[in-house]
């Protein structure tokens, strides 16, 4: 029986949408879909075959459920802010939208967490909280808009993981639907320590290929006593590096360690939220400490001395709230800031040890002079997790082919100090291949091992995550020729 308001002859459409609230619960028109054809990594851009959105977990274990059963591809989404590709739908997937699953669903205060669903807003949760005394921990830049599912998908961080952590440190249970419909309960009643293997850890940051979140239970923070923040010029990159590594030295843990560079600094200024910074300065480190209030101003003191014996140029500590807030506007507005000096840019992530700062940042100077190609760096100095901005103008033919290259020799470069290719922003589809960087074949065979357990279909966002067969799936197939053999 054909649904009311259903203008198509796919019979797939028809079905998906009587397991949700029928056709104002489906898109398939094209002119509507062409809004997910990417997320934050607007470089490439596919078509789903339809988006539904479910209003509830058994909702979307019957969408699954049905996705299974017919051999259609499908994808979680949330609010669509990952900049790695992880929920552009390559194969014409249903895409599962999570937008609906919006509710802050209960807070335990005495036990200090609380429980959402995977489509409320990250900042949002903290908003709900803070005339309690409450806050949530991670806070990625776009914790304004991004939802807390598609921060257990990529483990998001931010910029104050240094001192608390990115988002599986504050993961204390979820719920999941299973690729073949199944829902699963992990970390019942609040208890991430059960006996057993750690599938907490395993999901969260998985990005959305083992299982769809549907719930999700978290860690909340008693809003710290004191709170200072500290803004540092130098005239050489080099200089700010060092006083990263001495901060942390002098046993300091700063809540948050940040760093922008001169054309970062150009692009900031020139957008939304400007302070005032020194157009010709080469770095600024914006340094956040917290905790009780006795030993706070001590911390301060520390900090302004390592920086004056660094050659910093000027240094200032935060008057007021206000301030403060401008200054933390300033940073966190820093990728899209770059749309006010290049007309495309490519964000990438990786991460090396602290200490490797000053070589990195020069090689990726060096990167973007080969390239010709300006590079733009904002980053959480704190824990070496960097974030060259590729500047780029996708007008130009081959501009966006050598953005990309320069990028990978970004991820390369970190591989090459014994960093890692991602640090918050997963791998996605922009990162697949560069994943060799730091695995080899039989390293990448362990990991599509364990999704194999979970998606053995490989129906649920395929694509994502592991680079394309090649020697891969031939050592695969030796490795299973050796132990049947073996088994004979």
């Amino acid at each position: 029986m054909a649904i009311k308001g259903l203008k198509t002859n796919d019979p797939h459409i028809e079905n998906l949408a009587k397991l949700v609230s029928g056709p104002r619960s489906i898109l398939y028109h094209k002119e509507d879909l062409v809004a997910y054809d990417c997320d934050g990594f607007t470089i490439h851009q596919h078509l789903p075959k339809a988006v539904v959105f479910p209003k509830d977990t058994e909702e979307v274990a019957k969408l699954v459920k049905y996705c299974s059963e017919n051999e259609l591809p499908f994808l979680a989404r949330g609010a669509g802010t990952g900049l790695s590709g992880g929920a552009i739908p390559l194969n014409g997937e249903v895409i599962i939208s999570l937008v609906r699953m919006k509710r802050l669903l209960s807070v335990d205060l005495e036990n200090r967490r609380a429980v959402v669903e995977p489509g409320f807003v990250n900042l949002k949760l903290t908003n709900s909280i803070s005339d309690k005394g409450y806050y949530y921990a991670p806070d990625p830049s776009s914790q304004y808009c991004c939802t807390i599912g598609g921060n257990v998908a990529e483990n998001a961080g931010g910029a104050h993981c240094l001192k608390y952590g990115v988002t599986t440190n504050h993961i204390l249970g979820l719920e999941v639907v299973l690729p073949n419909g199944e829902i699963m309960e992990i970390g019942k009643n609040g208890i991430p320590d059960a006996p057993g293997y750690d599938l907490l850890g395993l999901l969260t940051g998985s990005e959305g290929t083992l299982a769809i979140v549907t719930k999700i239970t978290v860690r909340i923070l008693k809003n710290p006593e004191a709170k200072q923040t500290v803004l540092a010029y130098f005239d050489k990159v080099s200089d700010g590096s060092q006083a990263v590594s001495d901060i942390i030295s002098a046993g300091i843990v700063p809540a948050a360690l940040e760093m922008m560079d001169k054309t970062a600094i150009e692009g900031v200024e020139a957008a939304a939220f400007p302070v005032g910074h020194p157009r010709d300065i080469e770095a600024v480190l914006l340094i956040e400490v917290d905790g009780i209030s006795a030993g706070i101003d001590e911390q301060i003191e520390q900090i302004l001395d390592v920086c004056k014996n660094r050659n910093v140029r000027e240094v200032k500590v935060a008057r007021d709230e206000q301030e403060r807030g401008r200054w933390w506007a300033n940073r966190k507005t820093g990728f899209g800031a770059m749309g006010a000096i290049s007309p495309d840019y490519l964000v990438q992530d990786g991460v090396i040890p602290r200490s490797r700062l000053p070589e990195v940042l020069n090689t990726i100077n060096q990167i973007s002079e080969q390239s010709g190609l300006r590079i733009a760096n904002i980053f959480h100095a704190g824990d070496g997790n960097l974030h060259p901005l590729v500047l780029f103008d996708a007008r130009k033919p081959g501009e966006t082919e050598k953005a990309l290259e320069a990028g990978s020799a970004c991820l390369q470069a970190c591989a090459d100090v014994g960093g890692s290719i991602t640090g918050e922003h997963g791998v996605g589809i922009e990162k697949r291949e560069e994943m060799r960087f730091v695995f080899n074949d039989e390293e990448i065979i362990a990991q599509t091992d364990i999704r194999e357990v979970f998606n053995p279909k490989n129906l649920l966002n395929a694509g994502k995550l592991f680079p394309t067969p090649g020697r891969c799936v031939e050592i695969k197939k030796e490795m299973k020729e050796t132990a049947a053999s073996l088994e004979k």
